[in-house]
């Protein structure tokens, strides 16, 4: 192997490489990279890269590349051009009763191209990163967006980034050897836990994306981006009765995160909210105060208001909010922020899709609408200094305004006394999945866990119920914030325009005094 060995060596030289279970055991993919000491990867977004010209190497592209793929890009005109180039890699392993079920690896590589006119927009995206495949893309999205030739840069600058997802060692130089005690080590605290467990699942996934974005003023940025995910699924039954639940833990971390406590952890919360269920009644149905429960209710404030604050519903007027710039949207004690800045979260980001720094972006000041989260057309239309909110899925699609780890702040109450303040209604805990209409904000959760309150006090276990509302109203009928906000520990995918990218979410116990609950008819 080369001192520096390209993408295209690497997926060559592993294209029979799928996973394997046999007799000598599981084999999967590891990452490519540099020839160095034992324990470091050398990739684009490590420091010990000096040089452009080693970044670019990883790609088997170089400077004099850049420009060719770049003129012809711009050759129509642009007021804005990029191209992102991205690898990544995954990895997967199920465990089901104990025995590995299924296990894959999966690489995938290539460029996106894009250029930006006006509101116009050409877009195209190669696999193949020879020259002649690249420029042909060029070709066919300056095809789709054309204006008044621009000049592309004669010289690249790499930019610095920060650095909110350091790992000890990278995931490409962990080995099947060390994950597989992990998961049979979670196997075994869930099982153990109680004897009605019929079934333990266990999934494990880890992977690295590493983008490279060069722009038609001569800026390049690179990030290594690592994910990995363990999820726990129980199912329990007592009396002919089954019932199943999971839960999660997700994040931008390595393989120290998961520590003995973290798994414990996992464990006993797939555990508890599955034995819980055979207790747990459907409440009566009707308008009702719902008390969201710290973390995981932060999927509402995502879907329902989120999305509604993407700037490219607003400059398209779709959003309820296009006009709410400076305007109250909730009470005072309401501050909502969007944060790519958080070490290790899911949602974290050290550079967005367009190459931009990231920041954290206050949505909603204390009940003032204060912004939209931008990326850089949204951001040049509206005259903004942009958020850094500019992602995409992959190479094979174009940025757009996302969210990356939304939450609500603290406000001044405690959790004991938003439910002491209610005479009848529910705390809603977990959530499963749900329905939203972006525009208008009108939503529909459905929630797997949550609680029943009756003067002042829980009283019962509740599950299987829909929530039924809309964004805006709900913020606006916000009477309490608790002072215990938290990020949920779940792994969020959030789609949009049919792509999906890892986000986080999160927020305080919060009291909205009044939500059409979906329960039983007394």
């Amino acid at each position: 192997m080369h001192a520096l060995t390209t993408r295209r060596t690497f997926v060559r030289g592993t294209a029979t490489g799928a996973a394997m279970l046999g007799a000598s055991g599981l084999g999967l993919l590891g990452g490519c990279h540099r020839t160095s000491a034992p324990g470091t990867t050398m990739i684009p977004g490590d420091p010990a890269l000096s040089t452009l010209s080693d970044h670019l190497g990883f790609f088997s592209v170089d400077e004099s590349v850049l420009t060719r793929v770049m003129a012809e890009l711009t050759s129509r005109g642009a007021d804005a051009a990029d191209l992102y180039f991205q690898h990544s890699r995954d990895n997967s392993i199920t465990m089901e009763d104990g025995i590995i079920s299924r296990a894959s690896s999966s690489v995938d590589q290539g460029v996106g191209l894009r250029v930006v006119v006006g509101d116009q927009t050409g877009y195209a995206f190669t696999e193949d990163l020879s020259l002649a495949a690249m420029i042909a893309a060029a070709r066919t999205a300056a095809s789709i967006a054309h204006g008044s030739k621009a000049v592309a840069p004669v010289a690249y600058t790499h930019g610095k980034t920060a650095d909110f997802y350091a790992l000890k060692q990278p995931w490409s130089d962990i080995g099947v050897a060390q994950k597989l005690p992990r998961i049979e080590q979670l196997n075994a605290l869930a099982r153990a836990a109680d004897p009605a467990i019929e079934k333990v699942t266990v999934s494990w996934a880890d992977g690295e994306e590493v983008v490279l974005i060069a722009d038609m003023h001569g800026r390049v940025h690179t990030d290594m981006r690592p994910m990995t995910r363990m999820w726990c699924m129980v199912t329990a039954k007592k009396n002919g009765v089954s019932q199943a639940n999971s839960a999660n833990l997700a994040g931008r971390h390595g393989f120290e995160w998961y520590t003995d406590e973290r798994l414990a952890f996992v464990a006993r919360e797939a555990v508890n909210r599955t034995m819980i269920l055979f207790e747990a009644k459907r409440p009566p149905a009707g308008e009702l105060p719902v008390v969201l429960a710290a973390g995981a209710s932060g999927i509402l404030l995502h879907e329902a208001i989120g999305h509604g604050m993407e700037a490219d519903f607003n400059r398209k007027g779709t959003s309820i909010y296009a006009d709410m710039i400076g305007k109250k949207v909730a009470p005072d004690f309401v501050t909502i922020v969007d944060d790519a800045t958080q070490p290790g979260e899911r949602g974290a980001l050290n550079v967005d899709d367009e190459g931009n720094p990231t920041e954290r972006t206050v949505l909603v000041d204390h009940g003032v609408m204060a912004s939209y989260l931008h990326d850089s057309i949204s951001a040049r239309h509206y005259g903004h200094k942009g958020t850094g909110s500019g992602r995409r899925e992959s190479f094979r699609h174009a940025p757009l305004p996302r969210m990356r780890s939304t939450y609500m702040e603290n406000g001044p109450h405690t959790r004991e006394e938003i439910i002491a303040s209610v005479k009848k209604g529910i705390i809603a805990e977990t959530f499963t999945n749900g329905q939203v209409q972006i525009g208008a904000g009108d939503f529909t959760f459905y929630i797997k866990n949550g609680w029943l309150i009756e003067d002042g006090k829980i009283t019962a276990p509740i599950k299987d119920i829909n929530i039924i509302g809309s964004g805006p109203e709900a913020l606006r009928n916000v009477t309490m914030v608790g002072n215990d906000t938290k990020l949920d520990f779940g792994g969020w995918t959030c789609g949009k325009d049919g792509q999906s990218v890892p986000v986080s979410q999160g927020m305080p116990t919060t009291l909205v005094s009044k939500m059409t609950v979906g329960g039983e008819n007394v």
